[in-house]
């Protein structure tokens, strides 16, 4: 507490570097030093979400491991993983050594990671303690907001989220193992529409005022216009979200290209949607734009389930699933998609 008392007061009293956003020019230097951007969006399959993920009695580095070593095998060499303010609010020092230990994880497998600070999706009272088993056959039912869906609002609560923004990019904001910060995730989703923008903004605020190696973005995602000014004109590289067919995905590229910066599609692949690897991943890698699907191995966050699991019944498996690429023995789900995956990444 005491510790945690200390950030507070150094985030309150930071004196901030005039940090600006990256220029153009910059920002793609920056891109075109990286590999094609290419992984998922990863959570162990034994945790269901951000918080048994990160806590310390559930931080499983031997599943991590294994996990992520099945990754290599597809040629990823991204990963967008979520963190939790509850998690560092609780001991910022254990917190930190976890991801640390899991960098070190990534950087065994040849990968860069995406370290995402906030959400607004799912449930909206995170608790920390032991989290729920999942409801058979629901996509994310464990799966919480980051602040909360009270918290977005909750302005006595803005110090805490500002120290642990800042302590956790002040922490690793060198470290080449990470490629960029994505500081918040669907911004307005779960109703909170643009009350989410101010929290927003001061986010932004607060990770410039640490003036990273790395660059900061936040992805669009849907047609609120106020809040996709401010994302589009506030981020260092553009990220965007894209679960529609082929031809959609194409126009949203060609439309994002206006801005003249790296474009990366940080979330995509929802098979129902068509929206498939065989599909989209030969449009980003004509266009330079980083591929990063949703999910990895099958696991506790039922994500094979689509969206609307939550009023319609489903089996133990669906007809077919909505995301994910690997069973929890590592097999694939679909052989041929998995060598798709692999001739396009060369391995």
């Amino acid at each position: 507490m005491k510790k945690l008392k200390i950030l507070l007061l150094i985030a309150i009293c930071f004196s901030s570097v005039k940090a600006q956003r990256w220029s153009e020019k910059k920002a793609n230097n920056w891109f075109k030093k990286q590999a094609w951007p290419i992984g998922c969006n990863f959570i162990p399959s034994n945790a269901i979400n951000q918080l048994e993920m990160w806590q310390a009695n559930t931080f499983d580095p031997a599943i991590i491991d294994k996990e992520l070593g099945w990754a290599e095998e597809l040629g990823f060499n991204t990963m967008r993983v979520y963190l939790h303010y509850l998690v560092w609010q609780e001991n910022p020092e254990g917190f930190k050594q976890r991801m640390s230990q899991f960098l070190d994880i990534i950087e065994k497998h040849n990968m860069k990671v995406m370290f995402v600070l906030f959400d607004d999706c799912w449930n909206g009272d995170p608790k920390l303690g032991k989290q729920p088993e999942p409801i058979p056959s629901r996509h994310n039912s464990g799966w919480v907001q980051c602040p909360g869906q009270k918290g977005v609002t909750d302005t006595d609560k803005f110090p805490i989220y500002k120290a642990y923004t800042q302590d956790v990019l002040k922490s690793f904001s060198k470290d080449k193992r990470i490629l960029l910060w994505d500081l918040y995730n669907e911004p307005s989703n779960t109703k909170h529409g643009l009350e989410t923008l101010p929290l927003l903004k001061k986010v932004f605020g607060w990770a410039r005022e640490m003036n990273a190696k790395q660059p900061i973005t936040s992805g669009v995602w849907n047609s609120l216009k106020e809040m996709n000014e401010f994302i589009l004109s506030n981020s260092d590289i553009i990220s965007f979200h894209n679960y529609s067919n082929a031809e959609h995905m194409q126009d949203h590229i060609n439309e994002l290209k206006k801005y003249n910066r790296p474009l990366i599609c940080s979330e995509y692949m929802a098979r129902t949607n068509n929206s498939k690897f065989e599909t989209h991943l030969p449009i980003m890698k004509k266009d330079k734009v980083g591929a990063i699907n949703w999910g990895l191995v099958a696991g506790k966050t039922n994500t094979i389930f689509p969206w609307d699991s939550k009023t319609k019944k489903y089996g133990e498996e669906p007809p077919l699933w909505f995301h994910d690429i690997l069973r929890q023995d590592g097999t694939p789900y679909k052989k041929a998609e998995v060598n798709f995956i692999k001739k396009i990444t060369n391995k």
